[in-house]
């Protein structure tokens, strides 16, 4: 049976080490901190951890004695780590980059290949900069798939996907 890794949105912020919240994506490995290092390069986490007082031994959040806390974008590439730990054939990734700035999220999927290799891959989001890079885009309408392809067949068939990339473009026009 396919193991899968879903990273939401709205995901999940562990009160305890830095090497920990990313092993949890893999809890047996959590000892294995090359793999832990690894995973957060891969998800460019490690440029949050470089930056902690204690690396990887940070305590995160603020519950403990000399945690410190992250902002939103930071946290989501620790949740995006968990996914690299994981050895998944199935990802579901729920606006992954929300929490992300531009650059950021450019980062990111820029490495997301690496993170889909040989897996199968659910992304779901409002971002048109995100889903174009999809093999097969799904078009949902009051929970019904009104339309189906990749990004030039649903430009170029003038429905509702062409029309909502044109609203979204026009802003940085």
């Amino acid at each position: 049976m396919a193991r899968g890794r879903v990273i939401f949105q709205d995901f999940a912020r562990y009160e305890m080490t830095a090497a920990d919240n990313i092993a949890v994506g893999r809890i047996e490995q959590q000892g294995e901190r090359a793999l832990i290092e690894q995973a957060a390069h891969k998800s460019l986490a490690n440029t949050v951890v470089d930056r902690l007082p204690s690396g990887y031994d940070q305590m995160l959040g603020r519950r403990f004695e000399g945690g410190v806390d992250l902002s939103g974008g930071e946290w989501q590439k620790i949740a995006l780590a968990r996914a690299y730990m994981r050895d998944a054939q199935l990802l579901v990734l729920d606006e992954p980059t929300a929490a992300l700035d531009a650059r950021a999220e450019l980062d990111v999927f820029n490495r997301f290949g690496e993170l889909t290799a040989g897996k199968m891959a659910l992304l779901i989001s409002h971002r048109f900069s995100t889903v174009r890079m999809a093999d097969r885009i799904l078009v949902l309408k009051d929970g019904k798939i009104i339309e189906e392809g990749h990004h030039e067949q649903l430009l170029a068939s003038g429905g509702n996907y062409a029309t909502m990339y044109e609203l979204q473009a026009s802003r940085y026009r």
